[in-house]
């Protein structure tokens, strides 16, 4: 397992050295920064002086090692429009992302999984049928059209629940939380029901398959024939066999709402690393975009070897050489 653990160690840091060269060369041939550093009446050479202050003026190479070697440092730079740190801006982005995208994969794989487990037990049942149903329109329906909905009809006609904004958060040491007041907890809902429906869905469903085909193997019905309680062949025999894909496709999740949760973070003006993300686009701003997927990289990495692990726990018979 550390051998494993080690040799996936290393494949990231291989990785990450691509992703980073990569967004460097096409951020750096996409288009002029100077007019983000410079300004619209800068002259030409306060222009100059700035690229040489920023070393834009070297070659492409000499640039790409100059980054690397502050990167490995935490030190990415300053960011093109508001002249901070660029890690310091995404990190105090990272509480209200990490908040929404926990929630939203707790929420999604506890019901998903129920759900998918109840439905695959009596498929033919009317309630089942809806739950299925309800699924499928899960599924099909955009996210940006149903948080909009949510919106219209909880914000505007209902007026139970706010529109947009993280609400009224506490500071505990370096992380900015809403959810020890009512007004953070009540602007959570919303995003977190957009963000859940799909995620749910997919589960639900990939539960639902997974359960009618492993129900009618013959180790389930040598269980069944021995007697044991219907939890106990439902939950360690059957379940148990089910959830590599599920926990797969959740970790999956997880790394996507952390990292591109754009759509929904932008509709509910959720101050995350999303929202910032699209900013930081439409200024060009370089460095933060460089900066975000590096560092999003990491941690979709970082959920893989994790998930990789775990799957040593549910199926003792897989091992890592």
């Amino acid at each position: 397992m550390v051998t494993y653990i080690i040799r996936r160690l290393l494949q990231g840091v291989a990785v990450l050295i691509c992703v980073s060269f990569i967004c460097f060369v096409m951020f750096r041939y996409s288009g002029d920064p100077m007019g983000a550093l410079a300004g619209v009446y800068a002259t030409a050479k306060d222009r100059e002086q700035i690229r040489i202050a920023y070393g834009l003026d070297k070659p492409f190479y000499i640039q790409y090692v100059h980054f690397v070697a502050r990167a490995t440092r935490g030190d990415f730079g300053n960011s093109y429009v508001t002249r901070v740190p660029v890690l310091g801006l995404i990190v105090e982005r990272i509480p209200a992302s990490v908040e929404l995208a926990v929630i939203s994969a707790i929420i999604a794989l506890s019901l998903g999984t129920g759900l998918g487990v109840l439905v695959s037990l009596k498929p033919r049942l009317a309630i089942n049928r809806l739950i299925m149903a309800g699924s499928l329109a899960g599924i099909s329906i955009p996210t940006f059209l149903m948080g909009i909905l949510l919106v219209m009809f909880f914000a505007v006609y209902l007026g139970i629940l706010p529109p947009f904004g993280r609400g009224e958060t506490v500071k505990i040491g370096f992380w900015r939380t809403g959810l020890l007041t009512w007004s953070g907890i009540s602007s959570l809902i919303l995003p977190v029901v957009t963000l859940t429906v799909y995620q749910l869905a997919v589960l639900l469903r990939l539960t639902r398959a997974g359960m009618l085909e492993v129900l009618k193997e013959e180790y389930i019905k040598t269980a069944w024939s021995k007697g044991l309680s219907p939890r106990r062949v439902i939950f360690k025999h059957a379940l148990k066999n089910v959830l590599i894909p599920v926990v797969t496709i959740s970790g999956l999740m997880l790394g996507e709402i952390l990292a591109f949760a754009v759509v929904t973070e932008t509709i509910f003006q959720w101050p995350g690393m999303g929202n910032l993300l699209l900013k930081s686009i439409y200024e060009s701003d370089q460095p933060v975009i460089v900066t975000y997927i590096i560092l999003v990289s990491i941690i979709i990495l970082s959920i893989n070897i994790l998930i990789d692990i775990l799957y040593c726990f549910l199926n003792p018979r897989i091992r890592y050489g």
